[in-house]
């Protein structure tokens, strides 16, 4: 085994006890914690320096993105205008590893001053940032993987766990959904895997009548450019789908037929209303490349197999 392998190991180790130290140090002050972000009329502002603020910024994103309304404010521009982000109503998050560094001074003392919420995060219990936070949430004693207690390794992660947990506590407890989430994800392969079916699907189908001649099914099949259409019955239901199979299978005499001739009855159907990551499964499942979205039987759109390849979904 290489020496790199074993720093690896020995690393994740280390880091992986910091997170069990830090989930068996839990307790009270979790849940108050919590309870203060709820009641909060405005904003979760996150703020921390350094090594502190890359995981504020991602704490604060991860929030926004769960429902939880969020930005983060740097400690020091604060200090040069931007303390005005920080308004009543708000909460604010201040993250210190060592509870004592000067640039969080100023929104601290604002956050004082006009009776903000502070929730601390620090791993010194009697630091300044503790003794003046409403919620003291302090991370565990654990050694720093870096072997030397220099380099922020260790209580990044547990503090960036911590923000996790905070985040996704407040998740469950607003019932956030699959839909709010690709609300705040409209894009990318997220936003798309989120999609409905109705936000991909084409209105404008390829439809005939079970009594339509095949040479008027034809022209619909190759004007629509989807290679089927769906055939409906005397009650405008979707009562059958004409595939290329179903060509090949009739060649002789085909111009001869009628559209329920040659369909496939009870075709496979999805609802406009559902994941289109469900309808791409139907797809690849069936070896399929269209599916028509139906409402009570009635024929609502159609949903080819490149309508998910362009969103992104593949």
């Amino acid at each position: 085994m290489s020496e790199y392998l074993d720093t690896a190991r020995r690393v994740i180790a280390t880091e992986a006890d910091g997170l069990a130290a830090l989930s068996a140090s839990l307790g009270d002050t979790f849940d108050r914690a919590i309870e203060t972000i709820l009641a909060a009329r405005g904003r979760v502002v996150v703020s921390g320096m350094g090594k502190s603020g890359h995981i504020a910024r991602k704490i604060a994103a991860t929030f926004a993105s769960t429902g939880t309304p969020s930005q983060f404010v740097h400690p020091a521009e604060a200090s040069h205008g931007d303390l005005g982000m920080v308004a009543e109503g708000d909460v604010v998050i201040v993250i210190s590893n060592s509870g004592e560094t000067p640039e969080i001074a100023d929104i601290v003392a604002h956050t004082r001053r006009f009776s903000i919420p502070l929730i601390g995060i620090a791993s010194r219990e009697g630091s300044t940032l503790i003794r003046q936070a409403d919620v003291a949430l302090i991370l565990p004693a654990s050694p720093e993987a870096c072997g030397k207690g220099i380099v922020p390794t260790t209580s990044t992660t547990m503090t960036l766990a911590l923000g996790d947990a905070l985040a996704v506590a407040l998740m469950e407890h607003r019932s956030f959904t699959p839909e709010h989430f690709r609300t705040f994800h409209p894009g990318g392969k997220l936003g798309a895997l989120l999609s409905r079916v109705g936000d991909l699907m084409h209105e404008d189908m390829p439809l005939v009548t079970e009594d339509t001649p095949m040479t008027e099914a034809l022209l619909t099949i190759s004007q629509k450019g989807y290679g089927v259409t769906g055939v409906t019955g005397a009650d405008g239901r979707l009562v059958g789908i004409i595939t290329d199979g179903d060509l090949r299978r009739h060649m002789d005499g085909l111009l001869d037929h009628r559209a329920a001739d040659v369909m496939t009855a009870n075709p496979r159907t999805i609802g406009a209303d559902q994941l289109a990551e469900a309808a791409l499964a139907q797809m690849q499942d069936r070896k399929i490349t269209c599916l028509f979205a139906v409402d009570q039987g009635m024929p609502r759109g159609i949903l080819h197999i490149h309508d998910c390849l362009r969103a992104g979904m593949v």
